[in-house]
């Protein structure tokens, strides 16, 4: 394990966290028509912190992401690091934080979920391409 953090291998998401990272969030936080934050999480089978851009939504004080992968049938690797270490970081514009991530249940998922594709309408298109349910997650920042 190293305090390092490794970016996005996909290099134009990994361009888009230098970016975002370089200048506090003002290059980066918004993204074709959307916000964005970054999501760091700890590495389920390496320990190592792993960094990611993902569009965002707000419910209350809290933060949605969607594992969607594009609608791939796996889950982004993101997602089961959280899963396994929910406490995570994240970063909003210029502001960094701790989080707990937890995945929507059944109960809530329909309305974070309509907030999400109100957002990008094409998660509605991710889940028609898989059948596996696309996990809404809700970052609850720490204080």
């Amino acid at each position: 394990m190293t305090n390092e953090v490794h970016d996005s291998p996909v290099g134009w998401v990994k361009q888009h966290i230098d970016r975002y990272v370089e200048t506090g969030g003002e290059d980066g936080q918004h993204w074709r028509g959307v916000t964005t934050l970054l999501l760091t999480t700890t590495g389920r089978k390496t320990g190592d912190l792993r960094r990611s851009a993902l569009i965002y939504g707000q419910h209350g004080t809290d933060y949605l992401i969607v594992a969607s992968v594009g609608g791939a049938d796996r889950h982004p690797a993101w997602y089961l690091n959280l899963v396994a270490n929910p406490t995570v970081e994240i970063q909003v514009g210029s502001d960094v934080f701790t989080a707990q991530a937890r995945t929507a249940d059944v109960d809530e998922k329909p309305e974070l979920w309509a907030i999400m594709a109100k957002i990008w309408p094409d998660y509605d298109e991710y889940q028609k391409k898989t059948e596996r349910p696309i996990p809404v997650v809700i970052l609850t920042p720490v204080s």
